[in-house]
C-alpha cells in the first residue's frame, strides 16, 4: 500500500550558515517534523569556525580541518539549500528577496549570517583594505598573499591590521607565525588600535599578557591611534603599496591592510522595517524572537538580546544553537516558548600564534572574578581538542 506524502503545513526559513543555524540543522535531521519544509540560503557552501580559523590562518588545520560543509548538513536535514545573498526581506507577505531574482515564502524565518567590520566611516577602507570577514574572501586574499611571498621570500612585506580587539590580535600572532616559517627575511606587522588598551572586552591581566606577547614579537602596536584613510602610493599591482593615515597625524606604508574592526550589520535588516540597535542589530527577546516581528528569529553576531547582551563571539553563538532550535520547534507547533539565558561565566581560549593558548574565564565582559593562564602547549592541546570534537560532529551522518 503507497504511503500519502504529508503536505506542507509550514515553511521554515534560515538564513545564514552560522555556528547557530549548523547547531540547528544537524537537530532537525536528528528531530524532524512532519509537515514542515526546511529551507537554508546562505551566500556560501561551507562555513568556516571562528574556533579554529586563526590555526588555519597559521598553517596548523588545512581548509577541510576547518570548515563546515553545509550540504551534506542540508541532505542530513532534509532541507532545501539556496547558495544566494538575501538582499532584502518583505515582511508585509513574508518573504526573503536574493540577489539572484530567488523569493522565497517563509511562516517563521531565522536569521544567523553573522557580522562584517565596520569601514564605512574610513576614507578608502572599502577599497583598499580586506575585511576579516565574510572568512571566504579573507582567506582568498590569505593564500594569494602566501603565494607571492613564498616566491619572494626576500623582498620586505608590511602588514596592517586595523582592530586590536581578540579577533585582531590573534590574527596578527597567526599571520606573523605563517609567515616567518616560509620564511620571510624583512617581515613588519603593525597592529592598530584606536582605544589605549588592547582586547577591551577583557580583563586588565588578560590584557596585560597580549601586550607583552605582541611587543616580544616585534609586533608594531599603535595603540590609542584611529585610521582615518588609506590611499594607494603605488598603482604597481606586483608590488602594493599603501599609506595608513591616522587622525593623530601617524602616517604608516604597507602592502596589506586588513581590517578587523568593531562589527556591523547589513542595511537590508533596518531596511525590512526589523527593530534592531544603533549598530543595525537585530534585538531580540530572551526568546531570540525579534522584538517587532515575533515570526522571526535571530541568533549569533547578528542579534543583540536586550534583557542580557554579550560581546559578539562564537561561543556565544555555539550556546544558542539548542535553545533556537527548540524554540523553532516549538513556534512551529503553536506551542509556548522558552526563554533562554546566556551564560555569564565562561571560558577564552586564545591562540598565541605557535601552537600555545592562554586561558582566561570570566563573567561576560571579564571585567571582574577572572582567572588568567599564560601561553602553554597543554592549553593549545586542550583547545584544539574542543575545536575538533565540535568540527567532528557535523561529519559523516
Amino acid at each position: 500500500m503507497q504511503q500519502k506524502t504529508q503536505p506542507i503545513v509550514k515553511n521554515l526559513v534560515l538564513i545564514g550558515g552560522g555556528h547557530s543555524h549548523a547547531i540547528v540543522m544537524k537537530m532537525f535531521g536528528m528531530k524532524p517534523l512532519t509537515g514542515v519544509r526546511l529551507t537554508l540560503i546562505t551566500a556560501a557552501s561551507e562555513t568556516a569556525y571562528s574556533g579554529m580559523l586563526p590555526g588555519h590562518i597559521a598553517g596548523f588545520y588545512s581548509h577541510k580541518e576547518c570548515h563546515i560543509d553545509l550540504r551534506p548538513l542540508a541532505n542530513f536535514a532534509q532541507a532545501q539549500l539556496y547558495i544566494d545573498t538575501v538582499v532584502a526581506l518583505d515582511l508585509k507577505n513574508n518573504k526573503v528577496l536574493c540577489a539572484n531574482g530567488l523569493v522565497v515564502d517563509f511562516d517563521v524565518l531565522s536569521i544567523d549570517i553573522g557580522s562584517t567590520p565596520a569601514r564605512i566611516s574610513v576614507s578608502g577602507a572599502a577599497e583598499y583594505a580586506i575585511a576579516a570577514k565574510p572568512v571566504s574572501q579573507l582567506l582568498e586574499h590569505w593564500d594569494e598573499l602566501i603565494a607571492a611571498v613564498s616566491k619572494n621570500p626576500q623582498e620586505q612585506i608590511s602588514i596592517a591590521i586595523a582592530g586590536g580587539g581578540a579577533g585582531g590580535v590573534e590574527l596578527a600572532l597567526s599571520m606573523q607565525s605563517r609567515l616567518q616559517r616560509i620564511p620571510i627575511q624583512n617581515l613588519e606587522i603593525h597592529l592598530f588600535q584606536r582605544g589605549q588598551e588592547l582586547m577591551p572586552n577583557y580583563h586588565q591581566s588578560v590584557r596585560h599578557q597580549i601586550q607583552q606577547i605582541l611587543t616580544n614579537r616585534g609586533i608594531k602596536l599603535h595603540l590609542g591611534e584611529s585610521v582615518c584613510k588609506i590611499a594607494p602610493k603605488t598603482h604597481n599591482k606586483a608590488k602594493e603599496i599603501f599609506e595608513i593615515k591616522c587622525e593623530s597625524g601617524l602616517t604608516v606604508e604597507c602592502n596589506k591592510i586588513f581590517w578587523v574592526t568593531q562589527a556591523s550589520a547589513p542595511e537590508w535588516l533596518k531596511n525590512a522595517g526589523l527593530g534592531t540597535d544603533e549598530q543595525g542589530f537585530i534585538l531580540v527577546e530572551d526568546t531570540l524572537q525579534s522584538q517587532t516581528h515575533p515570526q522571526i528569529f535571530a541568533a549569533g553576531d547578528i542579534a543583540t538580546m536586550v534583557n542580557h547582551p554579550r560581546p559578539k563571539a562564537g561561543v556565544f553563538a555555539v550556546r544558542q544553537g539548542k535553545p533556537l532550535f527548540e524554540n523553532l520547534q516549538r513556534i512551529l507547533l503553536d506551542k509556548s516558548l522558552k526563554p533562554y539565558r546566556p551564560q555569564k561565566q565562561y571560558l577564552s581560549l586564545i591562540g598565541t600564534g605557535d601552537k600555545r593558548a592562554m586561558s582566561a574565564t570570566g563573567n561576560a565582559y571579564a571585567t571582574r572574578g577572572t582567572f588568567t593562564l599564560p601561553p602553554h602547549k597543554l592549553l593549545w592541546c586542550y583547545k584544539d581538542w574542543i575545536d575538533r570534537r565540535f568540527i567532528e560532529g557535523f561529519r559523516n551522518f
